[in-house]
């Protein structure tokens, strides 16, 4: 199935071997690593621009709504994270690892609840259903989605978030900036002043990123939009 799979922004599989012991997945060669190498670099060479983020989120985005809604058999990804991004020479997303994705049959509607006898993801990223054993849809995905743009519009790692005293996590802390409209100062990522400044242009799309961020981190997964709403919100004019 993952064979079959083909679109711009998932990382093509040519080929296999599943021979006794020899077990080997061939795929296609992308020149400039994952995301995380990008995002959480002190290497002033490596730091991505706003414009290649944005790229990165929206390739993501467009990636994940092609599992979800396009496919002929739907498919789960349980591990979005930065790790899981791969940049090709032109710095295009491309969505990869489906080790821990699970298929869902088209027919069954797009919502359809599964239920799994282990949580399936990394911590830092996970929907709050899944610690709860609640059943699994693709809006667990939209979730982990949402994390990953918090982490690209602020250059901080969700899983080694520093809660300190407060004891508050990355979700509350990007909630509790937006409430009070402290995005611009606190949420936005130091390094991408140093590499090329940002535009009221940029800072509007930043702002628009980061609503869309905290509509896909609801802890009501009935208030997350689907991944292809995401697209439309982080391409619109």
């Amino acid at each position: 199935m993952i064979g079959r799979v083909n679109h711009i922004n998932l990382v093509r599989m040519f080929g296999f071997c599943a021979e006794g012991k020899h077990r080997l997945l061939v795929f296609e060669y992308v020149e400039n690593g994952s995301l995380d190498k990008h995002s959480f670099t002190q290497n002033s060479s490596m730091v991505l621009d706003w414009k290649k983020r944005l790229q990165n989120a929206v390739g993501t985005a467009k990636g994940l709504a092609y599992l979800h809604e396009e496919c002929l058999e739907w498919i789960l990804h349980c591990d979005v994270k930065p790790q899981n991004i791969l940049l090709d020479e032109q710095f295009q997303a491309k969505v990869s690892d489906f080790g821990l994705a699970k298929f869902v049959d088209s027919g069954q509607g797009r919502d359809r609840a599964l239920n799994f006898s282990t949580i399936r993801g990394t911590p830092g990223y996970l929907a709050p259903e899944w610690t709860m054993n609640l059943p699994i849809t693709a809006k667990a995905d939209v979730y982990s989605f949402g994390i990953l743009l918090l982490e690209l519009v602020s250059g901080r790692e969700a899983a080694k978030f520093n809660v300190g005293r407060s004891g508050v996590n990355f979700v509350q802390w990007a909630f509790e900036n937006g409430k009070a409209g402290k995005w611009m100062c606190d949420m936005v990522d130091s390094k991408l002043a140093e590499t090329d400044g940002l535009t009221c242009e940029d800072m509007r799309e930043v702002e628009r990123v980061l609503k869309t961020a905290l509509l896909c981190v609801e802890q009501d997964r009935d208030y997350r939009p689907t991944m292809s709403e995401v697209v439309e919100m982080l391409t619109a004019e």
